[in-house]
């Protein structure tokens, strides 16, 4: 029987009894969800940069996007929330299409 001990999306229980299969799982605390997330997002992103085609790099990014928009409801704010400032950052400052690489700033 494998062991996962690990943080997984709400439909997983589900999925695994369609299956035929039984699991186990519990309920985290609020005080554990905020770890655990941090964890998965850990998770997530080497799985994205172990990705070797496109369409498993954005599978991953959808996967890591999903547990960046869980933090945020840890940290008090919803997806458009996140979004929104997202936004405000990309208004200021720009966002990363051009690809610039900064070298050194004169003093």
């Amino acid at each position: 029987m494998p062991i996962y001990n690990k943080l997984v999306r709400d439909k997983i229980p589900e999925i695994i009894a369609q299956s035929g299969k039984a699991c186990r799982v519990r309920s985290l605390s609020p005080d554990e969800i905020g770890p655990m997330l941090r964890a998965k997002l850990q998770e997530e992103l080497a799985e994205y940069l172990g990705a070797l085609t496109d369409a498993e790099a954005t599978e991953e990014l959808a996967d890591v996007l999903e547990v960046i928009f869980a933090l945020g409801t840890v940290h008090g704010v919803g997806p458009e929330r996140l979004l929104a400032l997202q936004q405000e950052k990309r208004d200021a400052r720009g966002g990363f299409a051009e690809g610039l690489f900064l070298i050194d700033v004169d003093d």
